[in-house]
């Protein structure tokens, strides 16, 4: 049985944002606002989209994937003015991590709702109350009753405008008497304060006298204790019960008095709460289309997936590929994305990803009755390969595409050619040599770039052509057809079309750079149309692109593409030359601390260390890590908590390939001439702690998680078990010696494609393994939840009070 300590918990959250509808529109010219929508975890901004302007009917079409590396309690999406001087909020959709299950990988319309800052308060705050008697100095006074409220500590409090500087407000509500206020002194700079104050309010008994400024125990113990959370801040100034306190709300709590026993001291933590005076009933203030897919991994030790994983791993051996775990597991899930990633990440990681995509593509290839359409739809093979051009293909796409899409955002040249889309006054010429000149260098980039193709890619490639020309016999076009299926139009134009989404930007287009995108990415695909198949690249509504498709019809350029086929789809001559340029493994706008005054330019991997967050109380600062080299560390801020942790996982990696790199470092600054941990005086004083990062690594790109990737594939497969078992009963009526073809229904009403049954007796083995390793797999799941529920103690840091997600930790959704 696994302990508590040996299962951490992975969170990951993907999201698209489609649209939104019926906005309010302007005042001043009734035709809409200009827009942007935002992600929060909790209170905290996580992404934003590009603007859209002026319509009150906007298309975002954006998305965010990324793993949450903090606890959180609500999502939100917040649609905002961003046309004024001060963006304004018009409405927001906010859901508790708890729900986010209902939603999961479906598109939904959400009604938009009035929007303040509280609705998604974060943190938390330990309380301790006591009750005890005394005697009053006052002459034959009879015992007098005490209450003792002390404010421990808060943790992980917002953030406002770049501060936190927090201080309490405790409130005594009696039933019938005046309120008793408290307030606790500003602690500067700093999310977690600790401010140990305690403050005492007297109770008198029953019947005594009412004129002292004494509440009734009876009328206290009837009502309740507020105590809320503000940060300070000059500029801001609001009115709290009758009391005015500078400041920004940062989340309350009530706590009922008559549910404590007064015999015995009550302590613990509790989950900030919005004030229940905000909490506004919904408005007519339009809707937004979402797609969310939350998951949260419980990921034991590598021993418990292996029965699991020798399974799917075994698909490559096994024969017909369609009685295999892997096809299965295809065949059973509803969106094809969520098998494709675990799979090819583990195939990736033991090396045998090349061949399970020949083997599916050999069987897919068998099963096609038109040539013409290999590989055109989504299927499983298409999306492993993908997948894996996602995860090994960046740096090359970069290298090959980044300069010149870079070029196109940056000049924003007119590039329009159909004439019912420009505007007037605009040179159809110009706009076409504009156009011409894009086009031609991306092909010339591209067809230039065949040898640094990354090895695995050209494999992938290698053995999907061979399958195509071993069952078409030779055909001369065939191998063009379906390599360029993939590497043109699954890989480059998705990539030239939305650079965002292949990290080739950090910006989202606007419509005018979105429309030149759009031409390129057409032409490409048209191009490549006529090599692979000789048709005609464009219909008849589309006869503005054929002058600049004729630019690129000439013998030069459809041979150069021709080559770039062949090559990237040998096995020879793999990387004949090395990707010299940087190559930016991440991009963002973040804060750099460091004590000079030159510019910034790039940073060795040799000269990289050690990658570690950096304490708060070095700058007083969330966010921040540290870059250590040979001279000093360089300390970063980054503007969120995912953005922190791509920055750290990126960097780990890349450190962890140096074999210079520090097996020890100071968590803290160097300030004031001491380090802050230590408090050693000698700045190249050896490291305090030891470092987080792993083993090293030989590629940046095989950095995988095997076990995170088995345990995601165990639960696509727990949550699809009746789907098996339906496999299992329509065999079972069968003849084992014979094949047949059942239909496996997805969740809804339609029926999924049939599922081809070519060996009843493997494939029938095949399922009962499956659900062997998924049951044991999941009692251990079982077994650490009822640990979890044993362990848990309600108010602890862990599970406060009104933590619903606290509660539901143990379970996954």
């Amino acid at each position: 049985m696994a302990s508590l300590r040996d299962v951490r918990v992975e969170e990951t959250l993907r999201v698209k944002i489609g649209e939104a509808k019926n906005l309010s529109t302007s005042s001043v010219s009734g035709s809409g606002r200009t827009t942007v929508c935002t992600i929060r975890i909790d209170s905290e901004e996580i992404y934003r989209t590009a603007p859209v302007e002026k319509t009150p009917n906007p298309f975002y079409g954006a998305e965010f994937q990324g793993d949450i590396p903090i606890k959180f309690r609500f999502l939100s999406f917040y649609v905002c003015d961003s046309g004024a001087k001060t963006e304004k909020v018009l409405g927001k959709v906010t859901l508790k991590k708890e729900e986010l299950y209902k939603f999961y990988n479906k598109d939904h319309w959400f009604s938009l709702t009035p929007a303040d800052l509280d609705v998604a308060v974060k943190g938390k705050i330990n309380i301790e109350i006591r009750f005890d008697e005394y005697l009053s100095t006052e002459p034959e006074s009879s015992p007098t009753h005490r209450m003792a409220v002390r404010v421990v500590e808060c943790s992980n409090l917002t953030i406002i405008n770049g501060a936190c500087n927090p201080y309490v407000v405790v409130t005594l509500n009696p039933k019938s008497r005046h309120k008793d206020i408290r307030r606790t002194a500003v602690k500067k700079k700093t999310i977690c304060p600790h401010f140990d104050e305690t403050f005492f309010f007297d109770l008198e008994n029953k019947g005594q006298n009412h004129d002292r400024k004494l509440y009734c125990f009876e009328d206290a113990f009837s009502g309740d204790l507020s105590i809320s959370v503000w940060h300070d801040d000059s500029l801001v100034s609001r009115e709290v019960l009758g009391n005015i306190f500078r400041g920004s709300f940062l989340g309350e709590v009530k706590i009922p008095l008559h549910g404590l026993d007064n015999n015995f001291p009550h302590s613990a933590w509790y989950s900030l709460q919005a004030r229940e005076s905000l909490r506004q009933t919904p408005a007519n203030l339009g809707s937004l289309r979402l797609n969310i897919s939350y998951t949260a991994d419980y990921v034991f030790l590598s021993h418990y997936y292996n029965d699991l994983r020798s399974l799917l791993l075994h698909s490559i051996d096994l024969q017909p590929i369609s009685c295999t775990s892997v096809y299965l597991l295809g065949e059973v899930v509803e969106h094809l994305q969520d098998a494709a990633q675990p799979l090819v990440r583990l195939f990736l990681k033991h090396g045998k990803i090349v061949p399970l995509v020949s083997a599916l593509a050999k069987w897919e290839i068998e099963k096609t009755t038109d040539a013409n359409t290999f590989f055109r739809g989504n299927t499983l093979v298409t999306k492993l390969v993908d997948e894996l051009m996602k995860l090994v293909g960046l740096p090359y796409l970069h290298d090959t595409l980044k300069t010149i899409i870079d070029q196109i955002f940056e000049e924003r040249k007119l590039c329009e050619v159909d004439p019912a889309r420009m505007k007037e006054g605009a040179s159809l010429e110009e706009n076409l040599g504009n156009l011409k000149g894009y086009v031609v260098s991306i092909v010339e980039a591209i067809t230039g770039s065949a040898l640094v193709c990354p090895t695995i890619m050209r494999e992938v490639f290698h053995s999907v052509k061979e399958a195509a020309m071993t069952h078409y016999d030779g055909s001369p076009t065939i191998k063009y057809r379906v390599v360029s299926s993939f590497v043109f139009l699954r890989f480059f134009a998705p990539a030239i079309l939305g650079p965002k989404l292949f990290d080739l930007r950090s910006d989202t287009a606007d419509m005018l750079v979105h429309r030149t995108l759009t031409l390129v990415s057409k032409v490409i695909q048209g191009l490549v149309n006529l090599i692979s198949s000789n048709s005609v690249p464009f219909n008849l509504k589309e006869e503005y692109m054929v002058p600049v498709f004729d630019c690129l019809s000439e013998d030069t350029h459809m041979d150069a593409v021709r080559m770039f086929l062949d090559i990237v789809s040998s096995r020879t001559g793999a990387y004949s030359r090395n990707i010299e340029a940087p190559i930016a493994l991440k991009e963002g706008v973040m804060m750099i601390l460091i004590d000079t005054e030159k510019p910034l330019c790039s940073i060795p991997i040799e000269d990289i260390l050690a990658v570690e967050r950096l304490q708060e109380n070095s700058f007083k600062m969330n966010y921040m890590f540290q870059v250590v080299q040979p001279s000093r560390a360089l300390y970063i801020q980054a503007n969120n908590c995912v953005e922190e942790k791509e920055w750290l996982d990126i960097l780990t990696k890349v450190c962890n390939t140096n074999k210079n790199r520090l097996n020890v470092y100071h968590p803290a600054a160097f300030i004031n001439g001491h380090w802050l941990c230590c408090k050693e005086a000698d700045l190249t004083a050896r490291g305090c702690c030891p470092v987080s990062g792993g083993l090293p690594v030989t590629d940046i790109q095989l950095d995988i998680d095997s076990d995170r990737e088995v345990e995601k594939i165990h639960s696509l497969f727990l949550g699809h078990m009746d789907k098996l078992d339906s496999v299992l009963d329509s065999m079972q009526d069968d003849d084992p010696e014979q094949c047949g073809c059942q239909e496996v229904y997805s969740g809804n009403d339609e029926p999924r494609p049939r599922l081809v049954i070519e060996d009843t007796k493997q494939c029938y083995q095949t399922v009962t393994e499956i659900q062997k390793c998924v049951i044991n797999l999941e009692q251990e799941h079982k077994q650490h939840r009822k640990m979890l529920q044993k362990h848990a103690v309600p108010g602890s840091i862990d599970m406060p009070i009104g933590d619903e997600s606290a509660i539901l930790s143990g379970t996954r959704l």
